[in-house]
């Protein structure tokens, strides 16, 4: 059957005149009747999916593709279909694990004595001797090492906490986390890890898989921050799994969040967004008081840091307004101390300064740097993401001194985390070959592990 004759069966079924016809799909009833009759031929494709749209007809009827869905609109940001919480992504290329030049030997002694000296810290027992203090750079590779053996059962079965200390070697743990004390994590959140899988059954109650949850979401925002992205998608689509068999609302949300921020390090930034927009707007998050709308409030903040990424800095703006109003309207206080960091309209001023930075805009990220007060942030792991946003900052605007001296006050504040983040390591060696160096640079590079040649 030819087009126009469809189009004339069909509007004479559904009771159409070729005026009402005309009016649906824009045309005159003259014009329809002339491609009803063949005398204009319907060989337009706009032609062709007005009058399907019209007649509630598929566009396959007329030999056309469907139309591809519309994105949802969220947050006035259009976003893809997405179940929230996507799973692991197939395997991608690893390095090596050694850069040029290095001696794996060496290292291994290094790793090892840094080891021994992580176990002193939290008065553990080792096996075998060393007690040699080692420098802190590794300290990110030993950490990442104990976690990848923890997360694949690899290594000596180690005693592990009672069941019901859990909790408090837990909040040590965060203590660490908050703390950035490096060495310390290193022996008590793979220690959790295999106690959490020791403990918990397969048919294990809601409150074991809870736990293990949120041991592996701290494991995650660890491995974001040394930039592990592969084994953080493990260690994040773990967290996803658990919460939800735990039915923990906010654990789901939260590892939707991280699943996000891999998604945009991975360069996703589509996916990122609708990973973390879709999760804000669940139903059941709105549902669980002050603490959800916290949450809901951090996954918007994530949404603005991809827009940012994305260069779009009217959107980053937008979503990170609102960002500040749902901290404004929790009362100013900070909740989630223990998830993300906290959130407060402090905590959303110091991701609007790496936000402004991205987007494009240093001298907006050193006004906002400007109105935050570094000790009335959480805890030293935030004032460290503080400084480091302030760091980058100063670079942007070629204030090379000014960086160098912030890097030096985050050095002081929280030692073992700028020696070993990749991040501060790639800024300090961009300083290296970017301009004069200083004695106090290169120092720096060296107690980071970052060549000065």
């Amino acid at each position: 059957m030819k087009p126009g004759e469809l189009v004339r069966q069909i509007r004479q079924a559904k009771g159409f005149t070729l005026a009402g016809l005309g009016k649906l799909t824009g045309y005159s009833g003259a014009q329809v009747s002339r491609y009803e009759r063949g005398i204009s031929p319907m060989t337009d494709i706009d032609v062709l999916r007005r009058c399907a749209d019209a007649l509630e007809l598929p566009h396959q009827a007329f030999g056309l593709a469907p139309p591809a869905p519309r994105p949802d609109v969220r947050h006035g940001q259009p976003v893809d279909a997405t179940s929230v919480f996507p799973r692991l992504p197939a395997s991608q290329v690893g390095r090596s694990g050694w850069e040029d030049g290095d001696d794996p030997v060496r290292r291994r002694k290094l790793l090892t004595n840094l080891a021994a000296t992580a176990a002193s810290a939290v008065g553990a027992p080792l096996r075998g001797s060393g007690t040699a203090q080692a420098d802190e750079a590794p300290l990110g590779e030993l950490l990442v090492a104990r976690l990848r053996d923890a997360m694949l059962g690899l290594g000596p079965a180690l005693a592990t906490p009672p069941a019901d200390k859990l909790a408090a070697h837990f909040t040590r743990a965060l203590a660490d986390f908050d703390a950035c004390r490096y060495a310390s994590l290193a022996v008590r959140l793979p220690r959790l890890i295999r106690a959490g899988h020791a403990l918990t059954a397969p048919d294990g109650d809601t409150a074991q898989y809870a736990f293990l949850a949120k041991s592996y979401l701290l494991a995650t925002r660890m491995l974001v921050k040394l930039d592990e992205q592969q084994l953080g998608w493990m260690a994040a689509d773990r967290a996803r799994q658990l919460a939800e068999a735990a039915q923990a609302v906010l654990a789901v949300a939260e590892s939707a969040r991280q699943l996000a921020v891999l998604a945009r390090k991975a360069g996703w930034h589509s996916e990122a967004l609708s990973i973390a927009l879709s999760a804000a707007d669940h139903p059941d998050l709105r549902r669980t008081g002050p603490a959800g709308t916290a949450v809901r409030g951090l996954l918007v903040q994530s949404a603005s840091y991809t827009l940012a990424r994305r260069g779009d800095r009217d959107g980053m703006r937008e979503l990170t307004d609102e960002a500040a109003a749902i901290a404004k309207e929790l009362g100013g206080g900070t909740l989630l101390r223990d998830h993300g960091g906290g959130f407060s309209p402090l905590t959303v001023t110091l991701h609007r300064i790496s936000a402004e930075n991205h987007a494009g805009d240093p001298l907006a990220a050193l006004a906002a740097a400007r109105s935050i007060s570094l000790k009335a942030l959480p805890s030293g792991e935030r004032r460290s993401r503080a400084l480091s946003d302030i760091a980058v900052t100063c670079d942007r605007l070629g204030r090379r001194t000014d960086c160098v001296r912030t890097l030096l006050c985050a050095e002081q504040l929280v030692p073992q985390e700028t020696h070993a983040r990749p991040a501060t390591k790639s800024l300090i060696s961009s300083l290296l070959v970017s301009g004069p160096t200083s004695t106090e640079l290169r120092g720096l590079a060296t107690r980071s592990g970052v060549h000065t040649w």
